[in-house]
């Protein structure tokens, strides 16, 4: 990883060198490093961080915290699968930022619109995941289950959720990656702070070193979100469903 950390800065400097770019469109490596110092010493960086992965949280929670439940019901009701996927579907297929005007009119600027925005992002996707990963369990289970005498909550705890956490895992990095991005394409727009907000900040004052320094930080915070994420495969009764 370091070697290409160093080889990706290299081509990086040897581009802005060539003079191809002019430096307001392409800032150097050295001006980055600059904008960055100066980012962390006026803490607006630290702020702007802090609110996005607030607003991420509190959206991607409340995703998971209504989805799979609802996607366990549907799980195990074919009528209900038969009554209500179509209609989530609709609504998963439809943008989030479809709804920006309607968030920005019902909520304002500010956190419940991005929060909003957010929950519509994850929401959908989390019942549909955790519908087909309950459906999908194979049916020997549940009559294994029925002849050892359990049933009701002990099912749900001893059968169904450790067949279904591998792929409820896996839906939660998917989930958790849309949410980083849909955040920043929020805050851009309906935001007036976070990093989204600080990205269109820096291009509208055409401070491109700093723009290149909010990036990077998007994209490292994206990648610690779904490491943080990828510890959850290693949890004893989740492992195997990955070494199979």
């Amino acid at each position: 990883v370091v070697v290409v950390v160093v080889a990706l800065v290299a081509l990086w400097t040897a581009v802005w060198a060539s003079g191809a770019f002019h430096e307001s469109a392409f800032p150097s490596p050295q001006s980055v490093v600059h904008g960055f110092g100066t980012e962390l010493r006026s803490g607006r960086l630290f702020n702007d961080l802090i609110t996005s992965l607030f607003r991420v949280g509190v959206g991607f929670g409340l995703a998971v915290l209504l989805g799979i439940p609802l996607g366990l019901w549907m799980g195990q009701k074919l009528a209900a699968r038969m009554a209500f996927l179509p209609i989530i579907n609709f609504f998963r297929n439809l943008s989030p930022l479809a709804w920006m005007p309607f968030a920005i009119l019902w909520f304002g600027v500010g956190d419940a619109s991005a929060i909003f925005l957010i929950f519509l992002a994850a929401f959908f996707p989390v019942i549909l995941a955790t519908m087909a990963a309950v459906a999908n369990i194979p049916t020997v289970y549940f009559r294994v289950a029925q002849n050892y005498g359990i049933n009701g909550i002990e099912r749900l705890t001893q059968v169904m959720l450790p067949a279904i956490l591998p792929q409820i895992i896996t839906m939660l990095r998917v989930t958790a990656g849309l949410s980083w991005l849909v955040v920043v394409a929020a805050e851009m727009i309906a935001g007036r702070d976070g990093l989204g907000f600080a990205v269109m900040d820096s291009r509208n004052g055409l401070r491109t070193d700093l723009l290149v320094v909010e990036m990077i930080v998007i994209g490292l915070i994206g990648v610690v979100l779904d490491r943080l994420l990828v510890q959850l495969t290693k949890i004893e009764s989740v492992r195997w469903g990955y070494e199979r």
